[in-house]
Order: structure tokens, then C-alpha cells, then sequence
């Protein structure tokens, strides 16, 4: 049983987790192989880590699989990586189900070859009635496309007369959001020693304690999750206010 396991406080894991899952390439490349090999080893990870959630019982995990950029990618990269996740989906669907684990994705889904949405589409049905982890896939996402779009949908309620101006807050705004529905990320990790949020869930990570790590993706594992939650386990949460006001809300919570 993992060292780290033993640290964890369960009684406050956070409720979502969202991954940047970063360094494919370069772990490829310092391996003597194309980046693809990389990410077919990320796989790997993914299947680690989407089990190291469920088993903690954390209810939320987003993974930041492709964005908008990506697609500006070579042309060879871009095509595998799909394919890497058609075949990746179709071979996980049955173990997703069986784990009561239900799959979302968020993005231009429009964006996805057809052979792709189907995929997906099928996947997202089989999984529908899963209560257990709920595994979000973050596919051709960008925060920025995110918000554009929600200010369009709230531009056209307005315009529409459905939506009044003056009842626009952000309960609103994040109810036009890809993320609707679900809990704001509290612990957000991004690996291969990067320190950026590269358009990830711009809104959402308001108040999200950010962590990041030198492990290159297909290295990540539930050992490296624990740490992660167990730093997340030693701040303190303020939200804009002092740590005496967190005190003393924490004090009358326990009167």
C-alpha cells in the first residue's frame, strides 16, 4: 500500500480535480522517439489516475486531453492523437462502466472528425447512468472559446427578451458555461514543470489551488496524485478572505 495513501485526510478530499496533462513530447523526445509514442504512453497514466479518483471516491476529474490550440499541430500529430482516442475509448468504455464511472466532454465537439463524435457519442450513452466518478474530458476546449460562446448564448437570451440584464450574475454566467452542473475545480495540477493554465478553465479555476510538478505525464501516478492532494491538504483555503476569518468561521462551524 502507497506510503502517501496513509497521509491523505479523507474526510477532505477535494470534490474536483482538473489535470493539465503536460510533457508527451518532450518525455518522447528524451526517449529517442516521436511524440506520439508519448502519448500513447500517456495513456497509461490516465488509466492510472482515473483509477486512483475513483478509488479515493473523488466525485470530479477533469483531464486536459486536446484544446482549441492543438489543432494547429503537424498534421500527423493531430491525426494520431485522435485516432489514439477513438481506440483508447473504445477499448476503456466496458472498464469505465464496470467502475460505474461516467464520461463528459466538454468543447467544440463540431471541431472532432466524424468518426470521433461517434465514438465519443457512444461512449458518453453507454456511461450515461453511472454514478460513481464523474471522468470529464476536456476535447478542442479553450476557456477563451468557452467564455466568446457564453456571451453570445447570453447576448441572444437578452435579445430574445428571455434573460433581463439586471439578472445577469455569475450563478448566470456559469450556468452558460461547458461546465454547467458541476463544481468548480478546488485542486488544479499541471505537470511537466510548466507554470501556466494555458486557457484552461479560465472561469472556474477562481479560487483553485494550483500545483505543479516537474513529472513528465506518462511518469504521473497515483503515488504523484497523492502528493498533489496532500499539498492541496496543507493550504489554507481563504477564498479573498484572512486566515482569521477562515479561523473563526471554522470555530463557530465547531460550536
Amino acid at each position: 500500500m502507497s506510503h502517501s495513501l496513509d497521509k491523505i485526510d479523507k474526510g477532505s478530499l477535494p470534490r474536483h480535480i482538473a489535470i493539465i496533462m503536460d510533457g508527451n513530447g518532450r518525455w518522447a523526445k528524451e526517449k529517442g522517439e516521436d511524440r506520439l509514442y508519448g502519448h500513447y504512453h500517456g495513456v497509461e497514466s490516465v488509466r492510472n489516475i482515473v483509477e486512483g479518483c475513483a478509488e479515493l471516491g473523488i466525485e470530479y476529474l477533469t483531464l486536459y486531453a486536446f484544446s482549441t490550440e492543438n489543432w494547429d499541430r503537424p498534421e500527423n500529430e493531430v491525426a494520431g492523437l485522435m485516432e489514439l482516442l477513438v481506440s483508447t475509448i473504445r477499448k476503456e468504455v466496458e472498464t469505465l462502466n464496470k467502475n460505474k464511472i461516467r464520461l463528459h466532454v466538454i468543447g467544440d465537439m463540431n471541431m472532432l472528425p466524424d468518426y470521433a463524435k461517434n465514438e465519443l457519442n457512444e461512449a458518453l450513452e453507454i456511461t450515461k447512468g453511472n454514478t460513481g466518478l464523474n471522468l470529464i474530458m476536456a476535447l478542442s476546449y479553450s476557456g477563451r472559446w468557452e467564455i466568446v460562446n457564453a456571451v453570445k448564448d447570453i447576448a441572444r437570451q437578452v435579445k430574445e427578451g428571455r434573460l433581463s440584464i439586471e439578472e445577469i450574475d455569475q450563478a448566470t454566467v456559469a450556468d452558460f458555461l461547458c461546465t454547467k452542473g458541476y463544481p468548480d475545480p478546488e485542486l488544479m495540477i499541471r505537470t511537466s514543470g510548466e507554470f501556466r493554465i494555458s486557457n484552461f478553465l479560465l472561469y472556474q479555476l477562481a479560487y483553485a489551488e494550483l500545483y505543479f510538478t516537474n513529472v513528465r505525464w506518462p511518469d504521473f501516478r497515483k503515488e504523484n496524485l497523492y502528493e498533489a492532494i496532500i499539498d492541496f491538504q496543507g493550504r489554507e483555503r481563504r477564498f479573498g478572505k484572512t486566515g482569521e476569518q477562515i479561523a473563526e468561521t471554522n470555530n463557530s462551524a465547531q460550536l
